[in-house]
């Protein structure tokens, strides 16, 4: 499976970052959790700051478009060949930085689209 990078990961069992994380990784996926937050998700560490990572096939965001401008040119050196856009993280600025970039931009939930196997 590709590697996901989940943007805002939590180690709070509520939150959607974290369900989408445990998810993703219970399909076999590989997960990179990315937030501000210590701990662990599914056994990976989640990662602060902008770290270094491997080819990253997607990136799902789980932080609130104020909070994405400090992000951006990380975002477009990971270089991912998508971003999901989850409720409430929609940013018109960011999607037209990706598109620049042929980042392809997907407006959906990442739990949505693992329940309807269309992820």
């Amino acid at each position: 499976m590709k590697t996901t990078l989940i943007l805002g990961a939590t180690p709070n069992p509520s939150r959607f970052a974290y369900l989408a994380a445990e998810r993703l990784a219970n399909r076999g996926h590989e997960i990179i959790p990315v937030g501000i937050k210590k701990g662990r998700i599914k056994g990976r560490e989640i990662l602060n700051g902008k770290p270094d990572v491997p080819e990253i096939d997607t990136v799902t965001l789980y932080i609130g478009p104020q909070h994405q401008p400090e992000y951006y040119d990380w975002l477009l050196r990971v270089a991912p060949r998508r971003i999901i856009f989850n409720p409430g993280t929609e940013n018109a600025e960011l999607v037209r930085l990706a598109r620049e970039a042929g980042i392809e931009v997907v407006y959906g939930c990442t739990l949505v689209m693992l329940a309807g196997d269309s992820y």
